[in-house]
């Protein structure tokens, strides 16, 4: 069935378009936009009057934890997440069981997402072989199998050398390539920020030159090799002001943070809370701050969830011993919306990094509302209140630190290839 969209605030930085107007899909592609268009006997009408309409949103970082780990997510879980809050195409990184070093995997959780799944799914290959940091994976083959991306995110490539050939390849095959910035000497067994908090807590910290010490590394292999690089989940004021500067002398570096390193600081860890625990860990107000920075001027493209499920089982432990990751696919919408509210970000800038910058450095063919699209669009109700509860989370797992926490703003319809996958009632 055809969908006509009337009355919504279209917003689409591909377009620089902000404006009320009606979006006419047809046979799942943007027929037209304009006003007062109107709808014949066949078409669907979804009243967006109040409500913003978007470019469907992009999860550039998620782990889908399938296959091998679907006891933490799998796909239909994922994707119906992902839908839930509003995003229409996630990118699910490699470190399944086994990893996605090869086509076999690839074609697997293609095939998986196409019949199940609810969102598109853009599947990433590893850098290294087993992400062992040893060999290089086939890049080209795992290009081919469908692939938008490699990285060995969970871990960093620790061979200087491999990865500065890993640049060298992954340009010449046109693949991008997204480092996990780690220095693991420097990490250690970290378990939190290295910090005062770290030292009340008596928990063993993790420093920020970890993260920045790897950040400049890669950047400057990005640089020396002509190449380019995505840095993924930035979360300190030094990888900020690296990458800021990076960019000022032209190096081809893009990079992501996620809502849970501009929301929250260290101080989530009080109490011993293991869903406040992840890798890289919280920071600091000063790193918080630097972080919207940023954002504001450019220097960070994109916001990603890094949503990473675990079973309760691997969160309910002492704090050493707890897995790192939270979830995020139905939090970041609401999260990224507090951005306009403090003025870090118009609405036109934050749908950018949500959707636009995404598809732009993955090379996704989406983030946009032209005529002839394919017509992946987010409806955003702004201003719905709602409680963050686990029994009503859509994923599998439940390890959010936002839990009993009241949001503003959700996805009142999520619409991938033309067809309504969520709507809020």
């Amino acid at each position: 069935m055809d969908l006509l969209i009337k009355g919504g605030r279209v917003i689409d930085p591909a377009q620089q378009i902000d404006e009320k107007l009606d979006i006419r899909i047809t046979d799942g592609k943007i027929k037209e936009l304009g006003k007062k268009l109107a709808a014949d006997k066949s078409c669907e009408v979804i009243d967006a009057k109040g409500l913003i309409v978007t470019p469907g949103l992009i999860d550039m970082h998620v782990h889908l934890r399938d296959p091998g780990l679907e006891y933490k997510e799998d796909i239909v879980t994922g994707t119906r997440a992902a839908a839930a809050g509003g995003f229409t195409s996630v990118v699910c990184m490699p470190n399944t069981k086994p990893v996605n070093d090869n086509k076999a995997i690839t074609t697997y959780i293609i095939a998986k997402a196409k019949a199940e799944g609810l969102v598109n799914v853009f599947p990433v290959g590893t850098i290294t072989q087993g992400m062992k940091s040893e060999n290089l994976a086939e890049m080209g083959d795992l290009k081919e199998a469908g692939c938008v991306a490699v990285s060995d995110d969970g871990r960093p490539v620790t061979n200087p050398e491999l990865m500065r050939r890993a640049l060298e390849y992954a340009k010449g095959m046109a693949i991008p390539l997204i480092s996990h910035a780690e220095d693991l000497g420097l990490a250690g067994d970290g378990q939190m920020n290295d910090g005062f908090t770290a030292t009340e807590l008596g928990l063993k910290g993790i420093p920020w030159v970890a993260e920045d010490a790897a950040t400049a590394r890669d950047v400057y292999l990005a640089e020396f090799t002509n190449s380019p690089i995505h840095i993924a989940h930035v979360s300190t004021k030094g990888a900020v002001r690296i990458i800021r500067d990076a960019k000022a002398r032209g190096v081809q570096v893009t990079c992501e943070t996620a809502p849970h390193y501009f929301t929250l600081t260290e101080d989530a860890v009080r109490g011993y809370n293991t869903n406040a625990k992840m890798n890289p860990p919280l920071r600091t107000g000063e790193d918080v701050a630097a972080i919207k920075a940023g954002l504001a001027d450019g220097t960070i493209d994109a916001i990603a969830t890094d949503h990473a499920p675990h079973h309760s089982d691997e969160k309910d432990l002492e704090f050493a011993l707890a897995a790192n990751g939270i979830i995020g696919l139905e939090t970041a919408l609401p999260l990224a919306l507090t951005l306009v509210e403090e003025k870090v970000l118009d609405l036109s800038a934050l749908v950018a990094k949500l959707c636009l910058n995404p598809a732009r450095i993955l090379k996704l063919g989406r983030g946009t509302l032209e005529p002839g699209a394919v017509a992946d669009i987010t409806i955003i109700e702004p201003d719905r209140k709602w409680t963050v509860e686990a029994a009503k989370l859509a994923s599998k797992s439940k390890n959010s630190p936002f839990l009993g926490m009241t949001m503003k703003g959700q996805s009142a319809y999520t619409i991938v290839g033309g067809k309504i996958v969520h709507k809020n009632q």
